[in-house]
């Protein structure tokens, strides 16, 4: 990847810079080479930043998550996530089922939490029989097979009760690689005929919300940097914005065949491909 751009010099050109968390800062245990160094950059020159994340916990909690990981809290602007996008929609009646406890809502996620649920004063239960809101924010793919999912939502999905997948992504970063993430769920679950509303990148809702945070900048003013073409790059591209993708997190180990047919697949091809966040 030698001759690739470096990030200090590229982002210099942009006032406002939108980065991912999962496999563009850190893996999940530690930070990436750089990662620090480059949003203290950002910091020191007044770009405005905002972490958007495809997590379905609220932002506060991913941002205190990343100060334990070494990101201090004063090294971004924002934190946004899919989960706190789902909250507001909630919030304003953009999803049509009952507020309060007489909506049963069935929680998949990372953990054993129901985040947005108890934010929206949902009963809670685990089966799909008797849910009237399924909210997906979350895999347990490492450890959990999908068959076990499909026999627990097929019910629901028979139904046809609503589902919110707060986090699109499809793969899940792990310890010992990828594994299906709650995207790959809520395709299982749409799959058996349950509807679901897809709420996080590559959808626009996210990217506006973000923008709005940072007093709505043109779209294409705005720096987006990720680790995936399905997600990063495609939603970047849907919403006007520039696009860089880090040969770091999911694709880090593709060849240039291999990401060439990935930017086919997906109808996305990044403005700018960069090694990672490290120097310049």
């Amino acid at each position: 990847m030698n001759g690739l751009p470096l990030f200090g010099p590229l982002s210099a050109a942009f006032g406002v810079v939108f980065l991912d968390q999962y496999g563009v800062l850190h893996d999940g245990r530690r930070p990436y080479p750089g990662a620090v160094e480059a949003l203290r950059l950002l910091r020191q020159r007044g770009t405005r930043t905002v972490i958007i994340s495809n997590s379905g916990k609220p932002g506060e909690a991913n941002a205190e998550r990343m100060a334990r990981l070494g990101f201090a809290r004063d090294l971004y602007d924002h934190f946004l996530t899919s989960g706190d996008v789902a909250r507001a929609m909630l919030e304003r009646g953009d999803i049509a089922v009952a507020p309060g406890p007489a909506t049963r809502c069935l929680t998949l996620s990372s953990s054993d939490e129901h985040d947005l649920a108890d934010a929206a004063g949902f009963s809670i239960t685990e089966h799909g029989a008797d849910a009237d809101l399924v909210i997906i924010g979350g895999s347990q793919g490492d450890r959990v097979p999908l068959d076990a999912y499909e026999r627990q939502l097929g019910p629901a999905a028979a139904r046809g009760v609503p589902c919110l997948c707060t986090n699109p992504d499809r793969l899940a970063l792990g310890v010992n690689g990828t594994f299906p993430g709650a995207g790959a769920i809520a395709a299982l679950y749409a799959s058996l005929g349950g509807p679901v509303t897809w709420i996080g990148k590559p959808h626009p809702a996210i990217y506006a919300a973000a923008a709005a945070l940072v007093g709505s900048p043109r779209p294409q003013d705005i720096l987006c940097v990720g680790d995936s073409v399905e997600h990063d790059i495609a939603g970047a591209h849907r919403f006007g914005a520039v696009a860089a993708l880090v040969r770091t997190g999911i694709h880090a180990d593709a060849s240039e065949a291999e990401l060439v047919a990935e930017f086919a697949r997906w109808g996305a091809a990044p403005d700018i491909v960069l090694a990672g966040l490290e120097g310049g």
